[in-house]
């Protein structure tokens, strides 16, 4: 039999290779014996350049292979194997998963190993979640039975199982596809011709956005424009990426392309000319030396890298190239496409967006790149609100039942892709299997028998620890998995009772774009808020980026600042905010110890380790802030007085001018916050120097930004807002 099965196994990968397709094997059974299966195959069909992912290589595997461990995977984006193996008993990571999937070239083979019934027991990576094992609600895995039952069902997947017969796509294509004329000799489809055109003809303050998925030929178009532009005159391209790896296709372009030049180390050069890969981390270090009139900047896999570092580009580079990804595996194209869509219409209104949607490292129509995104629901869109509805319907979704609705899932997790800048294939595991989690929905009624998802709503809860176990989290010797809320205040903020309560935290809320604005997103929160307080739940909370339009709307949910991160997240160069609001008793009682917390540590903070925070998120969070009564509201009340209506200097007065200016700004709650509040918070708040208020302001030095104080004090003591007259043009 184990010849018949090798003839079929050949005759199939001779169809791949003539068609210049890709294939996805998945052989199931026993650990030992199909991993012989997978060994022997590998030695029948003649594949090389093969990587063994996932468990370590037992010494009986004889065939030669790569090893690399499953965490390793995105080391090898950019590269290209004869064949993956996927090893999957010991743990499915489905973001390593779909990387890999990307490095096998035309003609080879994806061959997953799994055990019988995949997704009835535990899967091993997962089971480390239930660091508490009342989170860990059930022995099965609804993401693996859902892989299990997909694969089950494609058609273009060859199959193993332990016992059965060997399965083998049938029909298809057998002959290669009509050529599509390509007028640039140098690339592969007229797709990545267009963009190297434009990147060739950059022009000033015109950024370039180039988005694809895997296969395109996007990196090596940056390699190919990069190479004209130094024959047109360019002396310097900088490049940068998450990793050097991730931009070798770039400079094997340019040494293909440039044949006398020279690749050293990180650049190359030729006829004294050269494109150099900077790190991340040096580019920011370096933005006034490397950037200016002339510079040019290619940005790979853009998505991966900080929102910050982008807008810093933006800013420093005339001409830059922002590529990346649509569904990454590093984060997500469609989600970075709509973040940062607002920023460049902002400062660079003429800026392009292209996309490579043709393949070049394989053909149209590819098995594996098809199975692939079926599996890890990659291209489904989001869904659209349809025409005007009037009734709206909340659901708590049963998650049983959400991996066996495909439809649904897809809609649900695509409205997710979209509103976050980082969702990777892995998230959707998350939502079907992680502890804890629930899904809340608002739906349209249904027409001829089909509702509308309207915005969804992910939560998780946290807390409910022994008062032993909570002590332990707020000394920092233990650290649960899936309770960030409850162990970052009781850790950071020192009240250990954030986790002996019962939290619920809304981990992603997302609304369909034709319906934002239009009291959606506060209508699912009230409603995810009605469950929380029915079961019992002490606080609702919500973690994100300081963002001024996240922060007013999750005040205007009821949430107020709780925590405010030391160190800006990567993914968006954002400071982390926690907000709550109490549901009960005990979370009012809560509620008060976060809030006196942060209010006896926030005056420090803002001086010292948060005085690079934007004064405009200062004053965001000072709006939930109590304000403090000095000791004598008298002796406040006539120093105030000496300064707006004499010449009372600036240090005594400092304290009585901060508790006014902290009094009109909460007056602000649901408002526009004026921007000499603003200003105010930076010079006040976070130690900020008169210089930097003249320069912020617009005026000529350091008496022209006192006299600025003053007016703004006299404002204060007449109960006006400060607007009119505040400014540069007040000082004149």
């Amino acid at each position: 039999m184990f010849d018949d099965d090798v003839d079929a196994l050949r005759q199939w990968r001779q169809t791949l290779m003539t068609v210049r397709h890709r294939g996805l094997l998945w052989l199931s059974g026993p650990a030992d014996v199909v991993r012989a299966r997978a060994d022997a195959l590998l030695e029948a069909l003649s594949l090389t350049e093969v990587l063994w992912v996932g468990a370590p290589v037992s010494d009986a595997i004889q065939t030669p292979v790569e090893p690399l461990m499953m965490k390793k995977a995105r080391t090898r984006l950019g590269t290209e194997q004869g064949a993956v193996v996927f090893d999957a008993f010991n743990g499915f990571d489905p973001d390593a998963f779909g990387a890999l999937a990307g490095t096998v070239r035309a003609g080879g083979l994806l061959i997953l190993l799994t055990p019988e019934h995949w997704g009835a027991a535990p899967d091993p990576d997962y089971a480390r979640l239930a660091d508490h094992p009342v989170e860990w609600p059930s022995l099965t895995s609804r993401y693996l039975t859902r892989l299990a039952r997909l694969l089950g069902r494609d058609a273009g997947v060859a199959r193993w199982a332990h016992g059965q017969p060997l399965i083998v796509p049938a029909g298809g294509r057998t002959t290669l596809a009509e050529p599509v004329a390509v007028e640039d000799i140098d690339c592969l489809s007229p797709d990545q011709a267009r963009a190297v055109s434009a990147i060739t003809r950059l022009r000033r303050r015109r950024p370039l956005v180039l988005t694809a998925d895997r296969g395109r030929g996007k990196s090596a178009a940056l390699g190919i424009g990069a190479a004209r532009r130094l024959v047109q005159g360019d002396t310097r391209i900088l490049i940068t990426a998450p990793r050097l790896a991730s931009v070798a296709p770039v400079f094997e372009r340019l040494a293909a392309l440039l044949p006398d030049g020279v690749l050293q180390a990180q650049r190359f050069v030729w006829q004294g000319r050269e494109v150099c890969f900077v790190a991340p981390d040096q580019l920011v270090a370096n933005l006034d030396h490397w950037g200016g009139d002339g510079s040019v900047l290619l940005v790979d896999e853009a998505a991966a890298l900080p929102a910050a570092l982008l807008h810093e580009a933006l800013e420093h580079f005339p001409r830059v190239v922002f590529a990346t990804t649509v569904h990454g595996y590093e984060g997500s194209g469609r989600g970075f496409a709509l973040r940062f869509r607002a920023r460049l219409d902002r400062h660079t209104p003429q800026w392009k967006a292209m996309t490579l949607a043709s393949p070049v490292r394989w053909e149209r129509d590819d098995s594996l790149e098809q199975s692939v995104t079926r599996l890890l629901a990659l291209t489904v869109e989001p869904p659209a609100a349809g025409d005007a509805f009037d009734d709206v319907y909340h659901h708590r979704l049963d998650r049983d039942a959400l991996a066996l609705d495909e439809p649904r899932l897809e809609a649900l997790f695509a409205l997710l892709v979209q509103a976050h800048y980082r969702t990777t294939p892995a998230d959707l595991r998350t939502l079907l299997d992680g502890p804890n989690i629930g899904i809340e929905t608002l739906e349209s009624a249904p027409i001829a028998g089909e509702g509308r998802l309207l915005a969804v709503a992910v939560t998780v809860d946290e807390g409910g620890f022994d008062e032993r176990l909570a002590e332990q989290i707020a000394r920092g010797e233990r650290r649960p998995r899936g309770h960030l809320m409850a162990q970052s205040l009781a850790l950071h903020a020192g009240v250990v009772e954030a986790a002996t309560h019962r939290l619920r935290r809304i981990m992603r809320l997302a609304v369909v774009p034709e319906c934002q604005r239009q009291g959606l997103g506060q209508r699912l929160v009230e409603k995810v808020i009605e469950g929380a307080r029915s079961e019992g739940r002490a606080l609702l909370g919500a973690s994100f980026g300081a963002e001024l339009g996240l922060m007013a709307f999750w005040q205007r949910c009821g949430l107020a600042c709780v925590r405010l991160g030391l160190h800006p997240e990567t993914s968006t160069g954002e400071y982390p905010v926690m907000t709550s609001r109490p549901l009960n008793g005990p979370g009012d009682a809560l509620q008060r110890l976060l809030s006196a917390a942060l209010r006896e540590q926030l005056p420090a903070l803002l001086a010292l380790e948060l005085s690079g925070l934007s004064p405009e998120v200062v004053a965001q969070t000072l709006l939930d802030q109590a304000v403090l009564a000095p000791a004598s509201p008298e002796r406040a009340q006539a120093q105030l007085e000496r300064l707006a209506l004499g010449q009372a200097p600036w240090v005594p007065s400092r304290q009585a001018l901060a508790w006014r200016m902290h009094q009109r700004l909460q007056a602000c709650r649901g408002e526009t916050v004026p921007p000499e509040l603003i200003t105010l918070c930076g010079l006040l708040w976070q130690g900020r120097s008169m210089t930097w208020l003249a320069r912020r302001e617009g005026l000529a030095g350091q008496a022209q930004a006192m006299d600025w104080v003053r007016r703004q004090a006299r404002a204060l003591l007449e109960g006006q807002a400060l607007s009119a007259g505040g400014g540069a043009e007040g000082a004149r």
